[in-house]
């Protein structure tokens, strides 16, 4: 795979307060990538750096294999985004904002701009004046505007905010379109789980400033139908967590004071029995516990997302 956006060991802080705390992370071309996470975990501050709207403490963020810091130009003509609202004149039409943003641009012509119209669906609406659109039209417009020059990468912050579920399933097949037909890379942040898993590919969730996971769409799908937790039950949780940690560490989940919980599979908790049995670390039982969605992620984050 190809990668289109490249953080590596990202940090910013804003006073004492680390607001963002050594995240890095891949974005390929061809995806649709979910930056998931509570409000206020860090997904605005971390994309307003890669935006170029903030200057990272520590750090480098390389668009289409260019250094933002080293090769600013370069690599900010490789990417298109909208950070909170599109900005547009209002009194003007929403063709007129596309033609005065392609004049930033190098050879868009016009039949570009009749292209990116038709992709967000505002032919029949494109020259009334932008104060007469909806939200949702002028997220349109200004999606639009963000892939007028065919950007590598893609970067759209909270983009459903204020869309009916019509408006949000239509932004979803647009951007799903541009990922996986024109190979762009796009990258999505939000707070709601349920909007990542229709859209994405893959999810990073970022939690207090740190990534805590990525997933891919699959991950997720699994975890939305419940995954699949066995209760161990042995009066030394931490011995056996410490004899199953090389082959098992991120199927633990969770000790108790009598048993240590793991996500596995049947053949897996098979192997943890034969383990656990040969190093004479009694067993007194084993439950299969069933978690939902939202248990799932509170194992990930503590809790804090919106499970809609």
């Amino acid at each position: 795979m190809e990668t289109a956006l490249q953080i590596t060991h990202l940090s910013k802080s804003f006073g004492s307060k680390k607001i963002i705390d050594d995240i890095s992370l891949d974005v390929y071309s061809g995806e649709v990538f979910g930056f998931l996470g509570p409000n206020g975990a860090g997904k605005t501050t971390t994309i307003k750096m890669v935006m170029g709207f903030l200057t990272p403490d520590a750090g480098s963020i390389v668009i289409n294999g260019f250094d933002r810091e080293k090769n600013c130009e370069s690599a900010m003509g490789c990417l298109g985004g909208i950070v909170e609202n599109p900005e547009m004149y209002k009194d003007l039409s929403g063709r007129v904002n596309l033609e005065m943003y392609a004049r930033l641009h190098k050879d868009i012509r016009s039949k570009r701009i009749d292209e990116v119209v038709e992709l967000v669906g505002m032919q029949d609406r494109i020259n009334e004046k932008v104060k007469k659109y909806s939200l949702g039209m002028k997220q349109r417009v200004g999606l639009a505007q963000a892939i007028l020059h065919r950007p590598k990468v893609l970067i759209l912050d909270e983009p459903t905010n204020g869309l009916d579920p019509a408006g949000i399933r239509e932004l979803r097949d647009i951007l799903k379109k541009l990922a996986h037909e024109e190979n762009v890379a796009v990258l999505v942040s939000s707070h709601l789980l349920a909007e990542m898993q229709m859209m994405c590919d893959r999810v990073g969730i970022i939690h207090h400033g740190k990534l805590v996971d990525v997933r891919t769409l699959e991950e997720l799908t699994r975890l939305s139908s419940g995954s699949v937790t066995y209760r161990v039950q042995t009066p030394v949780p931490d011995k056996a967590a410490e004899l199953l940690a090389e082959g098992f560490e991120k199927s633990i989940v969770g000790t108790q004071k009598d048993s240590l919980d793991l996500e596995v599979d049947s053949e897996q908790l098979q192997k943890v029995i034969r383990i656990l049995s040969s190093n004479n670390i009694s067993i007194l039982g084993v439950n299969k516990l069933e978690s939902s969605l939202e248990d799932a992620f509170m194992k990930l984050t503590g809790g804090g997302l919106t499970i809609e």
